[in-house]
């Protein structure tokens, strides 16, 4: 019987033997099922392969028939083995058709065996297949012999990154070299083919059986030491900021754990490589998140990180931002804004396997109009650097190793894109009129001092709404006064004497500064946000509108606050604003030759605030992405919510047609911004209820305005005002309708 030492390193070196022989795949996994059962001394060793997600098939048996091989399958959950799957754990049991979940296969013969045991063969998350023995004897396995089986598994996940098992059968396919299909959401539209770049590269360990254990636990002692060096560095380098450091100090407990370095030295003796027992630790780490609670699972993630930097440590394989090749394509589990600002505009795509529709990360990719896909479950374990990768962000689709027909459909669409490129470059200068001589103003949205350039290309007539807020989230402190009115300085010369609506910093809910203490709120978006902290924190407010006057420099100063729930708040506000010029003028610096004051309208109870309101402001921004989540009660995070609510809905039309209308009434401009803006149908109709000016990502002007010239609002308000009377919930079908006869 193995034990965690001796035995242990004579199966895997046998193992290692067997994995070094010329053979098929079929070939090697039959030699190791009769390896692992007679070291084991069990009448029964089988392997179990993912065929898909969500079916394992059994692919090499020792003591079932034989010809139940690639016949038998079962769905993940589904008898001992499915469960084993689901659960990434081990099942023990000496009387397994008693065991709950059992189910009996006929054509396997296995009725005669009561032990099983079974471990899964895992990789970092990914489900790769089952581990199984069996005896007839009614039999517990010891800690020793489970062991020794999760080790045999670590090392038949490496061998399967490595393709060692590819040949016949669907199970037995060639890791990381078919074409993958995954469905994502949209986090920012656009079509892009390229070439995949990991954010962080793949390490691949290819010997994970070690000669010599007492060199391998020297060369993990030497990275720990390295590791810990380097996490003692970042507390020093943290100085007297707190919350920072109590962050890094949980960091540094990990580092320090002597029960992870215990765990790993125990592999080491096991017969593994330093590298493959720091990976089979993180694998058993990332197993244990799965099920926990968010701040274990938090806590979980440094341990994550922990390995990840010793794993790089150890193969010499590691991330690297600055060799990023042509045609790029961003792939990550996520990404802050600031290492995706590193990579500058070299990238093509990103797809991000987590993240958020309001995340900065989606933020920078809007900035630089380049399409990305979230949540697509999967990417990060299925690419590697260098595969062929089509991103369609209108549909929230990746394509990974495409074949040609798909390449063909997609060069298909990318060469239609191209071509109502060309169009709308042709009517770039053209002022927005429509066909019944409404003038319509498009500006564009922007965060980003590189945005400013596609200003002129795109053909907008202005910033509609420049976010403050990246200049914050995008460092690891608050960025000085004189930093910020540097940037809004240059801001206003790349716009060229074009007008700018600065937006003060909206943080707060999925924008949350590096350095600012996360507040435990139940529900974010609707606590402790933008204007309130503003207002709550009046020293950044006011140093922010200090840099904004100082940057304005004479000249004309638009300031807009984002998220006013009631009128008081954008009266307190606007008293910063005056109290702020008031000093700059005592202190004789030069004050804006002129000076608006606006407001956000993005909570639905401002539609109905008093006249007063609409009589102060000097202008009004309908905020589209939040008032329309407010308004239905739907999460635009929440992927099964946030697409039921349409926004040609008739009820958030008739809001916006109200808020239109009560603006009038005082002659207050207003606006709307927001991604609906940029999508031409809903542009039309928010232009035939009413709105002059649209604000949107510079991609979006030329399909806006190549409708809005060839449209006629007068009639698309009478196609709205029919739909509206005759009971349908949406105008969408029939404005539809009405835009194919034309």
């Amino acid at each position: 019987m193995p034990t965690r030492d001796t035995e242990s390193r004579k199966l895997l070196r046998r193992l290692q033997a067997v994995m070094a022989e010329a053979a098929q795949g079929q070939e090697r996994l039959d030699r190791i099922v009769d390896l692992v059962a007679t070291s084991m001394g069990t009448e029964v060793c089988s392997i179990y392969l993912h065929r898909d997600a969500a079916t394992l098939e059994l692919c090499a048996t020792h003591g079932l028939k034989p010809e139940a091989v690639h016949v038998t399958r079962m769905r993940v959950g589904e008898g001992l083995v499915g469960r084993v799957a689901r659960s990434r754990r081990a099942i023990n049991t000496p009387d397994a058709p008693s065991t709950k979940g059992f189910r009996y296969m006929p054509e396997t013969g296995e009725e005669v065996f009561s032990s099983f045991l079974g471990v899964p063969v895992q990789r970092l998350g990914e489900r790769l297949g089952v581990l199984v023995v069996q005896s007839k004897d009614a039999r517990n396995y010891s800690e020793d012999e489970i062991y020794a089986l999760e080790v045999v598994a670590m090392v038949l996940a490496e061998m399967t990154e490595l393709g060692a098992f590819v040949g016949e059968g669907e199970a037995l396919r060639p890791r990381h070299r078919e074409q993958v299909l995954i469905r994502g959401i949209t986090g920012q539209e656009g079509s892009a083919e390229g070439i995949v770049h990991l954010h962080d590269q793949r390490v691949v360990i290819t010997n994970p059986v070690a000669e010599d254990p007492e060199q391998e636990k020297a060369r993990l002692t030497e990275a720990i030491e390295k590791m810990r060096l380097s996490v003692d560095r970042m507390l020093s380098d943290v100085g007297a900021d707190r919350e920072q450091a109590e962050v890094i100090e949980a960091f540094r407990m990990f580092a320090y754990s002597r029960s992870w370095l215990r765990r790993m030295e125990d592999d080491i003796d096991a017969g593994l490589t330093a590298e493959a027992a720091v990976e089979k630790e993180q694998t058993a780490a990332r197993t244990r998140m799965a099920g926990a609670d968010p701040y274990l699972r938090d806590r979980l993630a440094d341990l994550d990180d922990l390995s990840n930097r010793l794993l790089r440590m150890l193969t010499g394989q590691g991330r690297a931002t600055s060799a990023v090749p042509d045609g790029a394509v961003l792939v990550a589990r996520n990404i802050g804004p600031g290492e995706l600002l590193e990579y500058g505009r070299r990238l093509k795509g990103v797809v991000l396997e987590n993240g958020a529709v309001g995340s900065h990360a989606a933020i920078v990719a809007r900035a630089w109009a380049i399409p990305l896909v979230l949540q697509a479950t999967g990417i990060t374990t299925e690419a590697l650097s260098g595969d062929a990768i089509l991103v369609d962000g209108d549909q929230g689709v990746v394509h990974l190793r495409p074949d040609e027909a798909v390449r063909a459909a997609f060069a298909d669409k990318l060469a239609m894109q191209a071509e109502a490129q060309k169009r709308y470059a042709s009517i770039r200068d053209r002022a927005c009129v429509t066909a019944d001589g409404h003038r319509i103003e498009l500006m564009m949205n922007a965060g980003l001092i590189a945005d400013l350039p596609s200003l002129p290309s795109s053909g907008a007539e202005g910033v509609g709404l420049f976010r403050t807020e990246l200049q914050f989230l995008t460092r690891n402190k608050v960025p000085k006064r004189a930093e910020l009115a540097a940037l809004y300085a240059r801001v206003m010369d790349a716009a060229g004497g074009k007008p700018v609506t600065f937006r003060t910093l909206d943080i707060g809910s999925d924008k949350v500064l590096p350095y600012m203490k996360r507040q435990d709120e139940p529900n974010p978006a609707l606590g402790w946000r933008a204007i309130r902290v503003g207002l709550d924190k009046g020293g950044v407010m006011r140093m922010q509108l200090q840099a904004l006057i100082r940057a304005a420099n004479g000249r004309p100063l638009t300031v807009m606050f984002p998220f006013i729930a009631q009128m008081e708040e954008f009266l307190a506000a606007r008293g910063f604003v005056h109290r702020e010029i008031h000093r700059e003028k005592s202190l004789g610096h030069p004050l804006p030759s002129e000076l608006k004051i606006g407001a956000m309208l993005e909570t639905p109870s401002m539609a109905f605030s008093p006249r007063r309101f609409f009589e102060e402001a000097d202008f009004i921004s309908i905020g589209g992405n939040d008032l329309k989540q407010f308004f239905f009660a739907a999460d635009r995070e929440n992927e099964r919510v946030r697409r039921r609510y349409d926004t040609l809905n008739v009820s958030f039309l008739s809001l916006i047609e109200q808020i239109v209308n009560r603006c009038a009434e005082t002659g207050t401009p207003v606006s709307f911004c927001g991604e609906d803006a940029g999508r031409p149908v809903e542009a039309l109709c928010f232009a035939a209820m009413g709105l002059r000016c649209l604000s949107m990502r510079p991609a979006s002007i030329g399909p806006v305005k190549h409708i809005l010239l060839r449209s006629n609002l007068a009639e698309v308000k009478a196609v709205i005002a029919e739909a509206r009377e005759s009971g349908e919930q949406t105008v969408r079908p029939a404005v539809m309708e009405y835009l194919r006869r034309r």
